[in-house]
Parts: C-alpha cells; sequence; structure tokens
C-alpha cells in the first residue's frame, strides 16, 4: 500500500489495521504527514503543526500496541483540534494575535477523551479571531478562491484535503455546518449538552458546541462516540450514564423507512436559486418518505433572539480582551461586543425565555417527522476569502438546541451543497442512522473526484 493510499483511508478502516497489525500508527501518521506536506502550502488549514511530535506519539503507541495492552477505538489515528480548544502540548490562540505562544497545562476535556482513545493530536487548525467572522488563512479545497467558511474552517479544511480523517470544531451559530458544507465533509453539531467544552474558549455558553468532522458517516459517528459524556467541568452536560454507541446506531436496519421533513424557514429567501431547486428536486425524490413544511413566520424573531444572547454572553467573556487588545482586535468583533454591552438584561432575559419557547415548539414538528432536511447554507462556498460566508440557514437549529449534521450530498457545477440533517432533541445516535438511509436513497453511483481549483 503506498502512502498516498494509506492517507486515504478512513480513520474507521485505518484504526482496525493498526490493532490487527497490518499497518503501524506510525506509519499512518507518516502518510498522512506526507499529505499535509504536499497540500498545506495552498490549504493553510493549520496554525500549529509539529510532525516530529506527531511521529514520537504514534511509536509510543505502536509500543503499547505491540506490548499487548488493551487498545482504544481511535489508536494511532491522528485527529487535528481547533484553535480554541486547549491542549497541553500546542499553544492555543484563539486565531488572535493577542494571544500568541499561550499554552495550558491541561487538555480540553474532549481532547483527553481522544488521548484516552489512542488519537494522535496532530496539530492545531485555523479558527477565525476568537472563532467569530473575521477569517483566517485557511482556503477552501475545492475551490482555494473561495471561503472555507468559517469559524472551524481548518478543521473542515484539513479533512476535506485529505490530511487527516478527523478534525473538531465548535459552533455557536453555524461554525460547524457551514465549513462543512462549503468543504463537502460531513460535520456533526451534537445536542447541548451532549460533548463537554471544559477547555474551549467559552463565548455563548447557551449556544456553544464541539463536535467533529469526517468524510465518511460511520468516521463521525466513531468520533462521536469517544467525545461524548459527562464532564463536572461543564455544567450543561449529563450526569453520568452510558454514551450511546453511535457507530451500531447508525449501522442498524429500519424497521420502518424514516420520514423526513423538507422545511423551508422564514430564511427560505436566503436561498440561492440552484440551492431552491436542488432541494425541491430532493424532496420530490424522496416522494412518499417526505413531507414539505413552511415554517410560520412567527420563527421569524429566531436570528433577532440569537443575536441579543449571543452578543450579550460573548460581550461578558470577551470584552475586557476587546477593551485591553486595541489595534489587535478586528471592528467586526469590537461591534458585537458594543452590540451585546447595550443589550438590557431585560431583553436578555427576555430572549432566553423566547428560545426556550421557540425550542419546545419545534419538537412538535418531530411528531409528523424522524428528522427535518433544510440547506446548510445559503448555495455553494461565495467567492473570496474576506469573508465566511452566512450561517443564516444554521441559526435556528442552534438557538434551538437541536442536533444537525451536514450532508455532502448535492452539488452545483462540482462544488459541494451540504444537505442539512435535523434531529429531535437530544435524538442524536438515531440522526445518524437517519442520514445513513438518507444517503442511500440519494446516491447515484460512485462520485467522481473533483478537482481543487486555484488561479
Amino acid at each position: 500500500m503506498t502512502e498516498s493510499d494509506l492517507a486515504a483511508l478512513t480513520a474507521t478502516d485505518a484504526a482496525a489495521r493498526i490493532a490487527s497489525g497490518a499497518i503501524s500508527a506510525e506509519q499512518y501518521v507518516r502518510a498522512c504527514l506526507a499529505r499535509i506536506e504536499a497540500v498545506e502550502p495552498e490549504i493553510r488549514a493549520f496554525v500549529h503543526l509539529d510532525p516530529g511530535y506527531a511521529i514520537e506519539q504514534a511509536r509510543r503507541l505502536d509500543d503499547h500496541r505491540l506490548q499487548g495492552r488493551p487498545l482504544g477505538p481511535l489508536h494511532g489515528i491522528p485527529v487535528a483540534i481547533k484553535d480554541i480548544i486547549d491542549t497541553e502540548d500546542y499553544p492555543t490562540e484563539f486565531g488572535s494575535p493577542l494571544f500568541a505562544g499561550r499554552r495550558t497545562r491541561s487538555d480540553a476535556a474532549l481532547v483527553a477523551k481522544l488521548r484516552a482513545a489512542g488519537a494522535v493530536i496532530i496539530g492545531k487548525t485555523v479558527t477565525t479571531e476568537f472563532a467569530y467572522f473575521h477569517p483566517g488563512k485557511t482556503r477552501n479545497p475545492h475551490d482555494t478562491d473561495r471561503t472555507p467558511g468559517g469559524s472551524s474552517s481548518g478543521s473542515a479544511a484539513a479533512v476535506a484535503s485529505g490530511m487527516v480523517p478527523l478534525a473538531i470544531g465548535t459552533q455557536t451559530n453555524g461554525s460547524i455546518i457551514r465549513p462543512a458544507a462549503f468543504c463537502g465533509v460531513f460535520g456533526v453539531k451534537p445536542s447541548r449538552g451532549l460533548v463537554p467544552r471544559t477547555g474551549v474558549l467559552p463565548l455563548s455558553p447557551t449556544l456553544d458546541v464541539a463536535g467533529p468532522f469526517a468524510r465518511t458517516l460511520p468516521d463521525l459517528a466513531l468520533a462521536l462516540e469517544v467525545i461524548a459524556g459527562y464532564d463536572a467541568g461543564d455544567p450543561d452536560t449529563r450526569p453520568p450514564f452510558a454514551v450511546p454507541n453511535f457507530r451500531a446506531f447508525a449501522a442498524e436496519d429500519f424497521p420502518i423507512e424514516p420520514r423526513f421533513a423538507f422545511i423551508r424557514t422564514p430564511a427560505w429567501d436566503k436561498a440561492e436559486p440552484a440551492t431552491q431547486q436542488a432541494f425541491e428536486q430532493l424532496a420530490d425524490k424522496l416522494g412518499e418518505n417526505c413531507i414539505r413544511i413552511d415554517l410560520p413566520e412567527l420563527y421569524a424573531d429566531a436570528w433577532d433572539i440569537h443575536r441579543t444572547i449571543m452578543s450579550a454572553e460573548m460581550a461578558h467573556n470577551l470584552g475586557t480582551i476587546v477593551d485591553r487588545g486595541g489595534d489587535g482586535v478586528s471592528e467586526v468583533l469590537r461591534k458585537l461586543v458594543a452590540d451585546g454591552r447595550a443589550v438590557t438584561a431585560v431583553q436578555y432575559q427576555r430572549a432566553r425565555d423566547e428560545a426556550r419557547e421557540m425550542a419546545q415548539s419545534l419538537e412538535g414538528y418531530f411528531e409528523h417527522c424522524n428528522a427535518i432536511i433544510t440547506p446548510a447554507a445559503p448555495g455553494v462556498a461565495p467567492m473570496g476569502i474576506d469573508a465566511t460566508g452566512n450561517p443564516v440557514f444554521c441559526t435556528l437549529w442552534t438557538l434551538a438546541g437541536l442536533p444537525s449534521l451536514s450532508l455532502p450530498l448535492l452539488s452545483d457545477e462540482d462544488l459541494p451543497i451540504g444537505v442539512q440533517l435535523v434531529g429531535a432533541p437530544n435524538d442524536d445516535a438515531r440522526l445518524l442512522r437517519h442520514a445513513r438511509w438518507l444517503i442511500g436513497k440519494v446516491a447515484q453511483g460512485p462520485k467522481k473526484e473533483k478537482r481543487r481549483r486555484s488561479k
């Protein structure tokens, strides 16, 4: 097997081969590093990378296996971590020059879970400044003149370009789903409280979540299974209980075929014509397995409610940094903090109440369907790298705390259009199973390899 073949292995396949001794962790990590060396100068997904240290981790894991010790489900698998998530062995700089060289003494809870599962923490990926809208240096692997999305741009692009099989991102509005859609990979925004955020930069604790990117649905389920669970440092995580076997759920047969609701939200007019047409055709293809629903205008307030909560909480968490940062802070972040400081306590509490009421009312739609189908973004990745795209199709579901997936099922002129699949509260496992059914239904034979465009 060539180095290129090794780098192309999925995390699930590579972990099985490493566990059986067919390949070593060092071989697999070296293959991924070779791929990084080949494409990173163009894609610019990483902000911190130490090849020697990655190989050292792999060798320790190989020694561990040779001694006959138990192996975790990610033994020898390289995983890239977004640069707002603490790692004890790499700097965590929040995408800001104000925190250049910042180091912590411990891993974030989810990083500790990855290490315990045998993962190689290969490096830190680019984020937008403080995971907000000011973009980083990363390019879209499908067309380097286009945005990869934000704020988890580096994580999505690293997976999409074949540098790593798995990466971790975060979402406060659309920062997992949108870059997954633009880069043509799988991404999951879990239910609020499923994945611990201890050691992750707090932006808006009411909205913040963390989740993985992958090139396949089984890999996505594997990564989610590893990082999910209780942590005492995150009050939103659930009390200790067994984490669902997401891989088994995703692979289960269907006692009854799922039913989907193709939902057009009040933001439907923001979708590009090609996206609208593609989703209408998808609903037609699903036939009796899909119903069409137009959300009433009462949901139109969701975007303002989300902005009120996010700006107020980010002003609380980042205000001091902005005040002290001078020219080291972008104008877009300064405006957000100013807006957040203008939110009164009454407005903030009302927004929280309205968000809960809206989430409860959305639960009623799952009495008629197993999952919701809606765009992940208005269209393909926009041209230009000075903006990260519009998260408008993610906002409502993030506000409601519902689990969602971005599936690379549609395209327009060889560029991916993400299908967002939204599940009922805390129904992440079955959402993965519904996604597998949908992928099988949509599949029309092997996908042709997409060419990467550049100037």
